[in-house]
């Protein structure tokens, strides 16, 4: 009790107050605009805590993070560039919302369910962390390994009309990704004797290349295409998002529960979590039809889930001092410049700065809603800005946005040649959401199975030799037949018709 006690009064000094107010503003800037990502949100952010206290430093984190996830959903839906990497997985569902007339709508669920989710994945973190991170950290590669090909597996139920081109543009991810150095035997692999391709393709980039860069060139390509959306203004939020809620209220605790769950496994985060809970969405809906073409279901699902996703991050990360995303692993490195070593010893040495997290965590969700507010009514000004100048500025976004990634020209050229790869798979109806997907497992994928080759040697069986990489692996299994059924199953009853 008194521990709790010390942590209200560290939240609610004024010095903190202001912290957390200067550090919302900061993250929605951030996730806002396209390519500058939560986690550079909190890159740009640790400078700045040297100056600060440990609590102190951590609310700055905690609130412009949180802050930057909501904030990516805004370009999404206004000019399907999504402003952070967790907004990718539903940004063509929120444009294609946006282009029917219904954005008002679409960015009121956004902001009212990532508030709810955000606040799901915060109870969780508070009530339930010693026993998931116990689930997570108990993962090995077997268990990664399996964790990783259902994930791809999405990558099928997110390819809304031919499976088989979804299965073209998820390899072409996972042959993008296998550019750069054999991560087992450190040998070079599609790099043409070039040494700028060894250090491997950059997903930052290369996911501003096929949303943003790919829009911009569709854009100034066609006559049509935006004129409706940039002449579109924000109305009434909040009208018609209790229906919302009435009709899709089980989708939103599905996906506050994958959020939070996907996010207490080390290396997953909100990117993952969005992706996994829109294809559980869409495979579980009674509209699968619907999906793609604007849809607001699978939007609830997966904003749901990257916000609760954030929070579950922390868990691994404050328990055990495993990060479970990027963010996290900058906030380690953060508490040790802190002289703290995030594990179990911090709940009993300070559990005063963990109740302070908590709280804050609370605090910054339920500012989302006021401050988000007034970002998506600001935002509108961005849409009465004519197409030749729209275009320019955020085509320039987009080129520090990746420079700043790897302060390299490097990442631009990747921008630049991803944009016009998405633009032509889409002109020719691949779906860019799979190459994403497979480009961000690939390495996983592939690194955990060379882990489990050693680990095993070289048996097969080894991958089910624990009970939980057997139940995944049979669970992965098991879908992968089952869609092979679906698939043929029509080719076979209109055989037997002939």
């Amino acid at each position: 009790m008194a521990a709790f006690q010390q942590a209200l009064v560290l939240v609610f000094d004024w010095n903190m107050m202001l912290t957390i107010l200067l550090s919302a503003c900061f993250g929605i800037v951030v996730g806002a605009l396209p390519g500058l990502t939560a986690t550079m949100a909190t890159a740009l952010l640790v400078p700045v805590t040297f100056f600060m206290p440990p609590a102190q430093a951590l609310a700055a984190i905690v609130t412009a993070t949180a802050m930057a996830i909501f904030a990516g959903d805004i370009p999404a839906a206004m000019l399907r560039m999504p402003g952070t990497p967790a907004s990718a997985a539903y940004t063509d569902e929120s444009f294609a919302m946006a282009k029917k007339g219904r954005l008002d709508l679409n960015l009121g669920v956004n902001l009212v369910f990532s508030v709810l989710g955000g606040l799901v994945g915060v109870a969780v973190l508070i009530v339930s962390a010693p026993l998931l991170a116990e689930f997570a950290i108990s993962f090995s590669s077997f268990e990664y390994f399996w964790l990783a090909c259902l994930g791809l597996t999405c990558a099928v139920f997110i390819a809304t009309e031919d499976p088989l081109k979804g299965f073209v543009a998820l390899f072409i991810g996972l042959l993008i990704g296998c550019i750069g150095i054999d991560p087992a035997a450190g040998y070079p692999r599609f790099t043409f004797g070039t040494v700028v391709l060894l250090e491997g393709i950059s997903f930052i980039p290369m996911m501003i290349g096929m949303f943003a860069v790919s829009e911009l060139i569709r854009s100034s390509t066609t006559l049509d295409g935006r004129a409706t959306i940039i002449a579109q203004k924000v109305g009434n939020l909040f009208k018609g998002v209790g229906a919302v809620w009435k009709k899709y209220q089980f989708n939103f605790w599905r996906g506050s529960v994958i959020g939070t769950v996907i996010g207490a496994l080390p290396g997953a985060g909100a990117d993952i979590a969005a992706w996994i809970s829109y294809a559980v969405s869409k495979k579980f809906s009674k509209e699968p039809e619907k999906f793609g073409t604007g849809h607001i279901e699978g939007i609830v699902d997966s904003t749901s889930a990257n916000n609760s996703a954030l929070a579950g991050a922390w868990i691994p990360a404050l328990v055990f001092g495993i990060p479970g995303d990027s963010i996290t692993a900058i906030v380690i490195g953060v508490l040790h410049m802190k002289n703290m070593n995030p594990g179990p010893s911090m709940f009993i040495e300070n559990a005063h700065i963990m109740y302070a997290v908590f709280i804050i965590f609370i605090i910054a969700n339920l500012l989302m809603l006021p401050l988000g507010w007034a970002a998506i009514k600001a935002s509108r000004h961005i849409l009465s800005v004519p197409r030749n100048i729209l275009v320019p500025l955020i085509l320039l976004m987009c080129i520090v946005g990746s420079f700043a990634i790897t302060n390299s020209v490097n990442a631009v050229v990747i921008m630049l040649v991803g944009g016009l790869l998405g633009w032509l798979m889409e002109e020719n109806g691949f779906p860019v959401a799979p190459v994403i997907l497979g480009l961000v497992l690939g390495e996983m994928l592939e690194s955990n199975f060379m882990t489990s080759m050693i680990k095993a040697d070289g048996s097969l069986i080894g991958f089910f030799s624990r009970p939980i990489a057997a139940t995944l692996g049979v669970m992965t299994i098991v879908i992968w037949i089952w869609m092979l059924a679906v698939q043929m199953k029509p080719k076979v009853l209109s055989h037997k018709a002939k």
